[in-house]
């Protein structure tokens, strides 16, 4: 009677997968993927997902369905065995073997399995995701795969690449597969940019790692500089126009540059990604291909782990398109945390204003950023993005006379350094989240001090008026030593070219037996560099730990030149 009973309930689950499948129409394919899947061999809710692209909901609705004939050991499940052949029969697994789509990069992918290796060895010890960014990891098949696929299908040998974002490490799979190929990578989290930059720095490729927040900008260094752009954004519509567009600006040849674009939505929601795909043609990309569930991801389940791979070339309409397409940007653009869409504005109230009005030494206070509130009315304000472009504007900066107040509240932790560098002022004084990466703790404070020592000293406020938040105080400073003058005449004119301004920091700072013609200055810069592909970066755009390296061989410089 017994065996009778799980005979009937087996027949009954077979019959509720059945409906689930049906209900799917045309599209029921994938679902008979997912039993054939579970039939076949052991499987993870994660490893399923990511293995058969399906969404997480759609995935979970097969698995309900089939109930007690899925058998579970801890996380991991399989179809009983004894129930593999009705299932086999009732959703035709041979048809699916025999109908399979061949993979056009499976053979050069088995000659890769060491670079796999490698990557994968690369993302385990990458620095962890930042969720308030949206990283989720692609899988160590999938990089390989993107640089595999760029090679097959480009002349990469003496190209130029631009990766607008890469937590991926496309970069890295990228150099590996081509060594001629000329990199330059553009992101956010500086602990990517200067895990790239370590791991790339024994290659033959020339690489360069620039910090930028996408929203500020584009790195002049990056502007019109490549002959491919790669990104793979933030899944929202404003992520994905961003990105887009700082990728093109990155592009130099207007006839024959591509931009390749990663991007995933669930089955589920087929309106949001009609939505992402009207960005797309609102920017006159053309698509010349759209390469299904290319991309595999350690997460993301809700859009299957999966995403689609877009090649885009740009048409006349794109350049004159793109202007508009790169003002206004959003500040909210990510899926996650205080800068997602459902994130605040960073708009501070009339009391928080007035204390950080009230800690400033003068009356030419210039505001910096947005969300000031009406107390705030009648005095200068300037963008972020200025700021970090250009410095305070020649008609607010009094000769360096002024102070800047800064709304950095929202700063993802890149901002307060580059105000530090931008700003020459008498004095500014910054709101930043109290969870920042540079004043959380005193050892953080203490790195950033360093960096910044010889133009400004910092102390912090930790007492404000609203909770989850501190005040910085960058108080300019006298230098002192001759090595504190020139990394001092760095740290004021970071715009410029670190070379020349290093250059010409030693000439006007040398003294007696020690002064300096141009070109021993210059030649003096060039033996002392630790890395000559930063000289002819400004500054600013270096990645944190780029600036550290320059601050250091400027001492350096200084010290040898004083031993003669």
């Amino acid at each position: 009677m017994t065996d009778n009973n799980h005979l009937g309930s087996g027949s009954l689950a077979i019959e509720k997968v059945a409906a689930v499948v049906e209900a799917a129409g045309v599209a029921g394919r994938q679902l008979r993927e997912v039993v054939y899947a579970v039939g076949t061999e052991e499987h993870t809710l994660a490893s399923l997902v990511r293995s058969t692209a399906a969404p997480r909901r759609t995935v979970e609705d097969v698995l309900s369905a089939l109930g007690d004939d899925v058998e579970y050991q801890g996380e991991t499940f399989r179809l009983r065995a004894d129930r593999v052949d009705s299932y086999a029969a009732r959703f035709d697994f041979p048809q699916l073997q025999r109908t399979e789509l061949i993979d056009p990069l499976a053979a050069r992918m088995s000659q890769h399995t060491d670079t796999i290796r490698i990557v994968r060895d690369l993302i385990r010890r990458a620095p962890a995701s930042r969720q308030d960014i949206d990283h989720v990891s692609a899988t160590a098949e999938t990089v390989v795969r993107r640089a595999l696929w760029m090679d097959s299908t480009f002349d990469l040998a003496g190209s130029r690449i631009l990766f607008v974002g890469d937590h991926d490490l496309t970069s890295i799979a990228t150099a590996l597969v081509c060594p001629r190929a000329s990199i330059t990578v553009v992101d956010l989290d500086e602990r990517i940019l200067e895990f790239i930059d370590t791991e790339t720095a024994e290659l033959p490729n020339e690489v360069r790692c620039l910090f930028a927040d996408l929203r500020l900008g584009l790195p002049t260094a990056a502007a019109r500089s490549a002959d491919l752009a790669v990104t793979d954004p933030p899944y929202t519509p404003e992520g994905i126009k961003l990105f887009l567009a700082r990728g093109l600006a990155g592009l130099s040849d207007k006839e024959n540059s591509r931009i390749l674009l990663a991007y995933g939505f669930s089955a589920r929601q087929p309106a949001l990604g009609l939505k992402v795909q009207n960005t797309v043609r609102d920017l006159h990309l053309a698509t010349e291909a759209m390469l299904p569930k290319f991309n595999r991801y350690l997460g993301a389940q809700a859009v299957g782990s999966s995403a689609d791979w877009y090649v885009c070339r740009p048409t006349s309409r794109t350049w004159r398109s793109l202007e508009s397409a790169q003002g206004g940007v959003a500040a909210n653009i990510y899926t996650h945390g205080p800068q997602s869409l459902e994130g605040g504005t960073g708009q501070l109230d009339s009391e928080l204003v007035e204390y950080l009005l009230e800690q400033t030494t003068g009356e030419a206070a210039v505001l910096v950023g947005d969300g000031w509130g009406g107390s705030a009315e009648g005095r200068a304000k300037v963008g972020l993005d200025t700021l970090l472009a250009n410095g305070i504007p020649a008609a607010h900066s009094r000769r360096g006379l002024c102070s800047v107040v800064a709304n950095l509240a929202k700063d993802p932790g890149g901002w307060l350094l580059r105000v530090l560098l931008a700003a020459n002022c008498r004095e500014v004084v910054a709101v930043v989240p109290d969870s920042h990466p540079d004043v959380r703790d005193a050892r953080s404070l203490a790195r950033l001090s360093s960096l910044v020592s010889a133009k400004y000293g910092l102390r912090i406020t930790r007492d404000t008026p609203r909770a989850g938040y501190l005040i910085v105080h960058a108080d300019a400073i006298d230098t002192a030593g001759p090595d504190d003058a020139v990394v001092g005449f760095l740290l004021s004119r970071a715009h410029g070219k670190v070379g020349n301004v290093w250059r010409d920091g030693l000439i006007r700072h040398a003294s007696g037996e020690s002064e300096l013609t141009k070109r021993q200055a210059k030649e003096l810069v060039q033996t002392t560099a630790s890395k000559s592909k930063l000289l002819g970066l400004p500054l600013i755009e270096l990645a944190r730990h780029d600036v550290a390296t320059v601050v250091a061989d400027v001492r350096a410089s200084m010290r040898a030149l004083a031993h003669g």
